[in-house]
Parts: structure tokens; sequence; C-alpha cells
């Protein structure tokens, strides 16, 4: 493992969160893993969710529902944005079930001639993905030769709670759910809530509930939903790296690329060895790191392999110590969050983001 840099997950975290979102919804739950499970770990997180009672898995892409397959999980899975040209058979074959959101991909997966299990994706105000102008044509399809296991839609505005497009969103879906139970089709799993609405929506809950970022601790919007803390929710991921240099600077010192910021003062600067390659927001501002017990904030551009915090004049820390990017701020550390808003971004970003490069390591309690 490098020395240079690494995002500790805590096991431990991530199922304590699954627990309380399923106990909290009285509802089966699905713990959305797609984007190497928002950054923390595909394989490790799908099984630490599952140890923790999730019944689902929801991925992306058909090629991340393939890895927990040769993984050896078993547990249902849901792989939702496949194009058509994707290879449906080994997805089917693979007992993956798919996502309809068009007539030309049930058509895809009917030429396979493979009983495939899908869930017929409804769009209900979002306008991404699902059936639109659509619907009344599927309504009038053959859908004997699929089993449609599930119809599911998305919400747009679910961390807005007061918005009237959630009562919208929700008033379409039921109407799509009739409109299915009157030509015979009456899925067993009816799911629309994602984080936001699981902690907020219990109308919406139906039969399952989609869990992306609240089960990694994070909250799905600071502003109007407040921090993980005030939602009970610990954050899994911690972000560290260690200094390449510290070095000892006079006041008035031109800092980076473009020289766009100078210190206040004498000071001592600290070599990050992160950056951008890494998954370092180079626009972030007002973020930087936390070293015993200080926050010191960036200063200057964040560049690929680094970026240089002003750890004070008075901070002892040396080279080749570790800095705290983000983690749960428990002790003063900057968060995800605090990250995102330094980005003119959100915290999903900020985990996703985190390149290859960063070693993943596992902790459990």
């Amino acid at each position: 493992m490098s020395n240079r840099a690494e995002a500790i997950v805590d096991l431990t975290a991530i199922g304590r969160n699954v627990k309380k979102l399923k106990a909290d919804s009285g509802k089966a739950l699905m713990a959305v893993v797609k984007a190497d499970a928002y950054g923390h770990g595909l394989v490790e997180v799908a099984n630490a969710a599952l140890t923790a009672g999730a019944d689902w898995l929801g991925v992306a892409l058909i090629e991340e529902a393939h890895a927990l397959r040769n993984a050896g999980i078993t547990a249902p899975i849901l792989a939702w944005l496949v194009p058509p040209g994707s290879d449906h058979l080994a997805a089917i074959t693979a007992q993956i079930d798919l996502a309809v959101p068009s007539l030309e991909i049930l058509s895809e997966i009917i030429a396979t001639g493979k009983h495939a299990r899908i869930h017929l994706e409804v769009d209900t105000g979002m306008t991404r993905g699902g059936f639109l102008s659509q619907w009344p044509e599927l309504l009038k399809a053959d859908l004997s030769k699929v089993e449609v296991v599930g119809i599911f839609s998305h919400f747009a505005r679910a961390d807005e709670v007061t918005e009237q497009q959630n009562q919208d969103q929700l008033a379409k879906f039921n109407q799509a759910i009739a409109d299915l139970a009157a030509i015979g089709i009456n899925p067993p799993i009816k799911h629309l809530s994602n984080s936001a609405a699981t902690l907020t929506n219990s109308q919406a809950s139906f039969d399952l509930v989609r869990t992306g970022i609240a089960m990694y601790g994070l909250t799905p919007d600071i502003e109007n939903l407040g921090s993980s803390k005030s939602l009970g929710l610990a954050a899994a991921m911690t972000l560290r790296a260690k200094l390449h240099l510290v070095k000892w600077v006079s006041a008035n010192s031109p800092v980076g690329y473009g020289a766009t910021e100078f210190t206040s003062r004498d000071t001592f600067l600290g070599v990050v060895a992160m950056g951008y390659a890494d998954g370092i927001p180079r626009i972030a501002k007002a973020a930087g790191v936390f070293h015993n017990a200080n926050r010191a904030p960036i200063i200057g551009r964040v560049s690929m392999d680094q970026f240089v915090v002003d750890l004070g004049p008075d901070s002892t820390a040396k080279a080749g110590d570790y800095v705290v990017i983000f983690n749960n701020g428990a002790a003063g550390e900057f968060t995800a969050e605090d990250w995102g808003t330094a980005s003119g971004s959100i915290n999903y970003e900020i985990t996703t983001r985190i390149g290859p490069r960063v070693p993943r390591s596992y902790r459990r309690e």
C-alpha cells in the first residue's frame, strides 16, 4: 500500500447507517453501490451492506453488477443504466435485473430469448431516464416474454421537502402503477425513494427504498436537510495524505501556479501529496487539512499531484506527517460536505472523484 495517501473506510459505520435507514423506513432496502460505492469500494461495501441487512444492491452499469457476481455475491442486483447495444444476454444469464426505460431496450431484451427480470422505469418529472411519451405504447406492448419484477422512478427534488414537485411525482408514480394494474401487471417491487426521500417522506417508501449517499453517512443536502450528524448518520470515509514537505516562508511569498495567492505572514507551508489527479478539486476554496487539532487552509492553486496549505507560524508539523483532508468532523476536521461547499459542488462528487491512485483500506470495530 502506498504511504503517500489513503482513504480509510469504516465498514462498521456503513453497517450502522444501513440498519438505521432500514429500521426507520420499515421497508426492504437497496444499497446503492454504483460508482465504486461512491468511491468507498464496490465489493467491500456491498458485502458490509448485505451483512447489515440490505436486501438488494443497486448499480448503474452492467459491468458493476458483473463485478459483484464475480466476487461471489448472490443477492438481487438491479442495473439501471443499460443503453442500447448492451450485452443483455450476459446480464440475464448472471441473474442481474435490468431497468427498462424505453421500447427499444425492451425489444433488445426480449430478442435474447431468455427469461429476463425487468424493472420498468417511468419518468415522473425529472425528465431524465424512463418512459414518458412511449408510456401509452408500452401499455399496449406484449410483456408476456419478460417478468416485470418492478416499477421505479426517481425524485428530482426530494431534498427540498416542501416542493410541490415531490407530490406531483408521487401522484404520477401512483398513476403509472394503476396503469399497469389495469392491464393485469402488478410488479411486486415498487420503488421511488432515494436517500432524501427515505429520510423525509414515508409516503414514497412503497416496497423498497434506495439508499445511496445516506448509506455512506453523508447528508443528501446540508442546506435543506442538515448535517450528517443531525440526521443520525456516521460518515464512513477518512481521507488522509502525507506532508511531502514543510517549509518556512516569508510574508508576501507567491504560492502555486499563477501566483494567485500570497502568504499574509511569515509562516510554515505544507505540501500535501495529493492533487487533482487524485480527486482533489482544483477549484476548492476555503477548504484545507487538519493536523494536530488545527485546520490549515489551502493556499494557491491545487496542482495535479500536490497542493499547499498554510500550517501557521506555530505549527509543529513535519514532513512525513499525515494530515486529514476530510472525515466526520468530530474533532473539527473538514468534512466531505465542507469540501463540496468549498468547490461549489456537493459531497457526492468529493467522494466519488477520489482516483484509483489512492488506495482504500477498511476497518471494522
